[in-house]
């Protein structure tokens, strides 16, 4: 259910970017609803409301939590301050290769690769394949990154269909090719006597 609630400002973003800008009048307020700049200004209030109420449920943000509102907030303030879209078309390149480098540099900055810490209570790999898995995640990431960032300066019209399906899709088809990656080398678990 978190990951739902992750993905949320995401899916407000989409909807509202895909919607033909137009003003509205609530309450006295004047406000265009639709585009990229309602797009921002909701992705950044829907940003600010799951992760607070995350927060206050569970007194703390997981870390890539924590670098996406820090990545919305910056890219969507700057978006916003100087209305100019190429600031929110750097977010998702951004965070994809500071995923990237945190895989890349976890395996030589620690006695353990990010990808076992994250799945070694579950499964049981030797050494060579977690650092092998933990690579790919990085090579992944980085490479992620740069697709987002070639679509959205080269295909304006497609960025947005992108982020969202293209990302998400090839996300899973990634996990898919390593779940069976993994499970050629898994190994059972040693019972204690």
């Amino acid at each position: 259910m978190k990951q739902f609630f992750d993905f949320l400002p995401l899916i407000v973003f989409f909807i509202v970017f895909k919607i033909t800008p137009k003003p509205i009048d609530v309450a006295g307020f004047h406000f265009t609803l639709g585009g990229i700049y309602s797009a921002t200004q909701l992705l950044i209030a829907s940003t600010i409301l799951i992760y607070g109420f995350q927060y206050l449920k569970y007194k703390k943000l997981d870390k890539n939590q924590i670098i996406t509102f820090i990545a919305v907030i910056v890219f969507g303030g700057f978006t916003l301050a100087f209305h100019s879209d190429v600031f929110i078309k750097w977010k998702a390149p951004v965070i994809n290769w500071i995923f990237g480098f945190v895989f890349l540099f976890s395996a030589y900055i620690s006695k353990k690769p990010l990808i076992r810490r994250m799945l070694e209570h579950a499964i049981t790999m030797p050494d060579s394949v977690w650092k092998s898995l933990n690579f790919s995640w990085a090579i992944f990431f980085l490479a992620l990154g740069t697709a987002n960032l070639y679509v959205a300066f080269n295909f304006e019209r497609y960025w947005v269909d992108f982020k969202v399906f293209g990302s998400l899709g090839l996300t899973l088809l990634f996990i898919i090719v390593q779940m069976i990656f993994i499970a050629k080398h898994i190994q059972p678990v040693k019972k204690e006597k």
